[in-house]
């Protein structure tokens, strides 16, 4: 057999062997934020740091699809802590995006409901847990959240974020 023929097996192996690890997101999401954030900037702000907190947010997820609150304020340029606490008995996310990102992300989702995924704009809420996110909006806009597991974003568990310039 040539080597070339091993090549994809290679490659579907290796990520097999990945996926778990790299694209799983954590039970300790909150204790290992500081350490593990990957800072990008996005359309929406980039992954902030605590010691820049400005204020935080507390945002309930509950079994009826909703967040509370659904429409926030923020200033160009705040550094929000998100504090997530799901009232539910099912796992929500809380997801910040565009439109356009978050139906395309919605639409992986549903074809793809297993999926595992971990950025510093989402956090992973287990029934009666909470989590945190921790962002910086450093561009003015209006910007969206959602909880995008599949049937929950269809089912109207979505927000809005309108950053206004200083």
């Amino acid at each position: 057999m040539k080597q070339t023929a091993y090549l994809p097996l290679a490659f579907a192996l290796a990520c097999l062997l990945l996926s778990g690890s790299a694209l799983a997101h954590s039970e300790q999401h909150t204790a290992q934020y500081s350490a593990a954030v990957v800072k990008e900037q996005k359309p929406w702000g980039i992954a902030g740091d605590l010691e820049q907190v400005s204020r935080t947010i507390e945002i309930g997820m509950s079994d009826q699809m909703r967040f509370s609150p659904d429409q926030l304020e923020v200033k160009q340029g705040e550094t929000i802590r998100f504090v997530h606490r799901n009232q539910g008995k099912l796992l929500h996310e809380f997801v910040l995006g565009t439109q356009a990102d978050l139906d395309a992300h919605a639409a992986m989702m549903a074809k793809f409901p297993g999926m595992q995924h971990d950025e510093p704009y989402m956090a992973h809420v287990g029934p009666g847990q909470s989590g945190e996110i921790i962002w910086t909006f450093n561009r003015a806009g209006e910007f969206d959240f959602a909880c995008l597991i599949a049937g929950h974003y269809q089912a109207g568990m979505v927000g809005k974020v309108l950053v206004v310039s200083n």
